[in-house]
């Protein structure tokens, strides 16, 4: 029998779970084997239900570290917690466009896109319903009117659906890869290559559950980053195009550390010693293309570089740099 949690609110629901350890899983740890196959659970409520006695294997309690065992069988029950009511909120963004069918803005750096764990608002999302009411029923009940996502410190265009069939439509548009979606990032170090492809599957990092890495090939998602350099300062920076063909999460912060070359100011992947020198990731959402969801006309709208973004280039330019394309 699953053992009920202690003093859970009334607002949480609980979902029953079970799952078969597969060969391949076999010798995972439990906590670890839970984060990837069990959505929407940080791996500290994970731990947390393991150490209640919530989820157990082959009907017992086991330890976090418990190495598992092909064929055994976990079950029990998570408690999820319900979906927050968002509130409209006036929160500033610059509107590139509208029309009927779908906005697209320029998304603030330091701005998270939709409430979630530790963010519930103060997002995005909240000002969207403060600007733009009518996307309140559009797409799920957290995320209205999103069809895709910019991490909190990266800045720059994203479309938004104002529509329930511009939300289907553009959700399918990127699904198929028919939008074209280019970035700027101000990196560490000097290529030797001035331009570049890289196709690398990106998954969940083995050991700090916050990163994602790349992975060797039949694990991880497919993920591929078009890349050339624009601009070198002082031997030690360069800003670069990066066009992504995929949309995975941290894309291209993981590519470019792959290559060696970490994003400016990256708390999560860059180094230590070159964080403090930049205002947060110099990472930035540049120019989208897309077909119209409706009206199946190309659009294609820039923009421009956020002022500390900037503000930045323009100081490394005033040292040395050379252009390069």
């Amino acid at each position: 029998m699953i053992t009920p949690p202690l003093e859970q609110p009334n607002t949480e629901q609980s979902a029953i779970i079970t799952i078969e350890v597969y060969p391949v899983h076999s010798g995972s740890r439990f906590d670890h084997f839970l984060v990837q196959h069990v959505s929407g659970n940080s791996r500290s409520l994970l731990n947390q239900a393991i150490r209640k006695g919530l989820i157990r294997v082959d009907g017992a309690e086991k330890k976090s570290s418990y190495k598992l065992k092909a064929g055994e069988i976990i079950t029990g029950t998570l408690f999820v917690p319900a979906a927050p009511t968002l509130q409209p909120q006036k929160i500033p963004f610059p509107v590139l466009y509208e029309d009927s069918d779908l906005l697209i803005i320029s998304k603030p750096p330091g701005l998270v896109v939709h409430p979630a764990h530790g963010n519930p608002d103060g997002t995005l999302v909240n000002g969207l319903l403060y600007y733009c009411q009518e996307i309140a029923g559009v797409g799920d009940d957290v995320r209205p009117g999103i069809v895709h996502r910019l991490d909190k410190d990266t800045s720059g265009i994203m479309v938004v659906a104002k529509t329930v069939q511009s939300h289907r439509l553009l959700s399918e548009e990127f699904k198929a890869r028919t939008v074209d979606k280019e970035y700027l990032a101000l990196v560490r170090g000097i290529f030797k290559e001035k331009k570049g492809r890289i196709v690398a599957n990106i998954g969940r990092h083995p050991i700090n559950r916050k990163k994602m890495a790349v992975c060797e090939e039949g694990r991880g998602r497919y993920a591929v980053s078009n890349w050339q350099v624009l601009e070198e300062y002082a031997g030690l920076w360069s800003l670069v195009r990066v066009k992504i063909e995929t949309g995975r999460t941290h894309q291209i912060r993981v590519h470019m550390i792959s290559l060696g070359h970490p994003v400016a100011g990256d708390r999560l992947y860059g180094r230590g010693r070159d964080v403090a020198q930049f205002p947060r990731q110099m990472l930035h959402a540049h120019r989208l293309r897309l077909p119209h969801p409706v009206t199946k006309e190309i659009i294609s709208f820039t923009a421009p570089l956020w002022d500390d973004f900037k503000q930045k280039v323009e100081e490394l330019r005033s040292a040395e740099y050379t252009v390069i394309s």
